[in-house]
């Protein structure tokens, strides 16, 4: 007969620090860290970067800083904390990668289309003009062009930070529920500090979180995500003349929208609407069908 020897009875200390299947810090500490690590960064890399003179409003400089900061203190959290690499966070590198960031940014074509033709039908929208019926083509081109990238920007930070480590990190202390559903709720308070941020629009935003976990869930790696959220504000702003988040940013459609806040979302865009509700179910069956015979990695 084989003698089972029980386990060692683990003390106190390692049932609040370390983890029970592995010899690392529990998530909740590392997720507390890696914000730590967060908070400590910004503050010589946000010296510095006072040193930069900047021109304009500084909207695509700080969306660099921000880069910087939380790829380096994810990084650092990611090796020495989760003991993990940083690539697998959901950063695979290949011909598939490119393919869903695309196939996101398309996604969210038809979503804010979408919302634009029912407004417009709905009476809620009043087509005014264009932006090249007013401005140079220079103007144009350089507005659209410079939020494109500025949105790849915050694409790439927020699904870094949001579903990447938040998510999951906190789903390998609890399971994908919680991961999705805290780090969801996360997203829409953090937004909060947004101009015409109400509890209504952290509600549309944490949505709009489990919405783009979704892209990360079918498919195991980020890119999905990154372009859902490219996608998401560039035609939900640049494109459709709606506000993002709050943010009155340049339109190539310019319109003036009178139907009732509680469905257009007001002065804050469709996320603080009902209206992004339906938007949500048709972008969630579009990721369904366009991943239904992806084997994740």
């Amino acid at each position: 007969m084989t003698n089972i020897q029980p386990a060692p009875k683990r003390s106190i200390i390692s049932n609040i620090f370390i983890s029970s299947d592995e010899p690392r810090l529990r998530a909740g500490w590392r997720l507390l860290l890696q914000t730590l690590f967060l908070i400590l960064l910004s503050i010589p890399v946000s010296l510095l970067a006072g040193l930069i003179p900047v021109s304009g409003d500084g909207f695509l400089f700080s969306q660099v800083i921000e880069l910087i900061i939380f790829t380096a203190s994810i990084f650092i959290a990611r090796r020495w904390l989760d003991k993990r690499t940083f690539t697998s966070l959901g950063f695979q590198v290949n011909r598939q990668a490119l393919t869903d960031l695309l196939m996101g940014i398309a996604i969210t074509f038809i979503m804010m289309g979408l919302i634009y033709l029912i407004e417009v039908a709905a009476g809620w929208l009043t087509f005014e003009s264009f932006a090249w019926q007013t401005e140079s083509l220079a103007n144009v081109l350089g507005g659209v062009l410079g939020f494109f990238i500025i949105f790849i920007f915050v694409g790439y930070n927020e699904e870094l930070l949001s579903r990447g480590y938040h998510l999951q990190t906190i789903a390998s202390g609890t399971n994908l529920f919680w991961g999705v559903l805290i780090s969801s709720s996360v997203f829409g308070l953090a937004h909060l500090g947004n101009p015409n941020a109400t509890w209504v629009s952290a509600v549309g935003i944490l949505f709009a979180g489990i919405f783009l976990a979704y892209g990360y869930i079918r498919t195991g790696q980020l890119w999905l995500s990154i372009g859902l959220h490219i996608g998401w504000n560039f035609f939900e702003g640049v494109i459709f003349g709606f506000p993002v988040s709050g943010l009155d940013i340049y339109r190539l459609v310019r319109h003036n929208i009178a139907g009732p806040e509680i469905w257009t979302g007001g002065a804050f865009g469709p996320e603080a609407g009902l209206i992004v509700l339906p938007t949500l179910a048709v972008g969630a069956a579009l990721i369904y069908l366009y991943t239904m015979k992806r084997t994740k990695p």
